[in-house]
């Protein structure tokens, strides 16, 4: 999803990739196959590079920090990255930059889990330290057996060190996106809603809806103290509960989870944004000027394609294109399988309803579900 914005402005990109059939191979003509643990394949992939980024964070911390010596201007860098690959290590800075978060510690022990458990109500979220995506590694638990496995695990070497959260009482997920130059330049974009279904990312709403300006406001300011606490180049994504003010206040906001590179909470800004969070990316990695980031419509729904009954989403591109001419259908080329991620759908416009349902419409056809609109042409 970066190569359109690569193109546009003239930029080369040579992309790692696990093997030659993924998403990423299918659109980058110079794509080497490698593991990203692999320092031989990235050092080669850095030759004659101006800058190194990423789009997951589970690359070596060490091997960062010697391309970095060695004068590969790595963004961000691993001194930035590690705050989005260890939560440990994420919740301790952002306790030290006074970000509001759920009450957290690190466990190691059944006794030390029972023990904050017993402060928080008997309830709590445990999360592998590392490792974790889109609801892996993160248990909700009432007792120290719920994760025994995970405990025996840490305690020998062969799995993530653990912490434990408070259940959050949150009434919503939210999110922010910021991007960051190595100069300091800030922009983000409008606060979003994240709906989650089964620990993943279903749908997200730009702006987020009923959003109270004290709680906008202290969400925005949050992401922008993350980013320059944390030194980060590129894009941030802050992801976020909305929990409810007992005197009747502002909701507030704590911090869930972070991730330093474009995001799906950010896949709204490829059609509803003047600045895609993939321009913007490459933008800040490289120095340049940031792009403005005003949303293009009054509302912008982001839906996830997520498993399908069709051997091949694409067939039902037709019939989206048809019953939604102006829905915007991205298609990952990914295989597929039960849940998995296969891609998303944009739909803009003024009616948050009437944008809801078409992004729920097309997304349901490429799911291989019925149109609910009855109106898609068969041909």
């Amino acid at each position: 999803m970066m190569t359109p914005a690569a193109t546009a402005l003239g930029i080369h990109l040579r992309v790692l990739v696990e093997d030659a059939a993924s998403s990423a191979a299918q659109v980058v003509v110079d794509a080497p196959v490698g593991a990203a643990s692999d320092a031989d394949a990235i050092r080669r992939l850095v030759e004659g590079a101006d800058a190194l980024t990423f789009e997951h964070e589970h690359v070596p911390n060490d091997l960062l920090d010697r391309l970095a010596a060695d004068g590969v201007a790595v963004r961000p860098g691993a001194h930035a990255l590690v705050h989005a690959q260890d939560k440990a290590v994420m919740r301790r800075r952002l306790g030290e930059l006074g970000v509001p978060c759920p009450a957290w510690a690190a466990v190691a022990t059944p006794d030390e889990l029972t023990d904050f458990l017993a402060g928080t109500g008997g309830v709590g979220v445990v999360k592998t330290t590392r490792g974790g995506y889109d609801g892996k590694g993160v248990r909700v638990v009432r007792a120290a057996a719920d994760v025994a496995d995970w405990l025996a695990a840490a305690a020998d070497g062969t799995g993530a060190a653990l912490i434990v959260e408070e259940k959050v009482p949150f009434t919503r997920e939210l999110a922010v996106l910021v991007a960051r130059r190595p100069g300091g330049e800030v922009r983000t974009w409008p606060v979003v809603e994240s709906v989650q279904r089964d620990g993943v990312c279903a749908e997200v709403v730009a702006p987020a809806p009923d959003l109270h300006p004290a709680t906008r406001d202290a969400a925005l300011d949050i992401a922008v103290r993350v980013a320059e606490g944390l030194d980060v180049t590129g894009v941030l994504a802050v992801e976020l509960f909305e929990v409810a003010d007992e005197d009747g206040g502002a909701p507030r906001v704590l911090v869930n989870e972070l991730a330093m590179r474009p995001h799906n909470s950010g896949h709204w800004t490829i059609d509803g944004a003047v600045t895609s969070q993939f321009e913007q990316h490459l933008r800040a990695v490289l120095d340049l000027p940031l792009g403005d980031t005003a949303p293009r419509a009054t509302w912008t729904v982001m839906a996830n394609v997520l498993g399908s009954a069709l051997d091949d989403p694409t067939d039902a591109v037709a019939q989206v294109a048809a019953s939604d001419p102006a829905a915007k259908v991205h298609l990952y080329g990914k295989e597929v399988r039960p849940g998995r991620k296969l891609g998303h759908v944009n739909v803009s416009g003024d009616d948050l309803a009437d944008v809801r349902a078409r992004a729920a419409a097309a997304t349901a056809l490429l799911r291989g579900e019925p149109d609910p609109t009855g109106e898609a042409d068969p041909a």
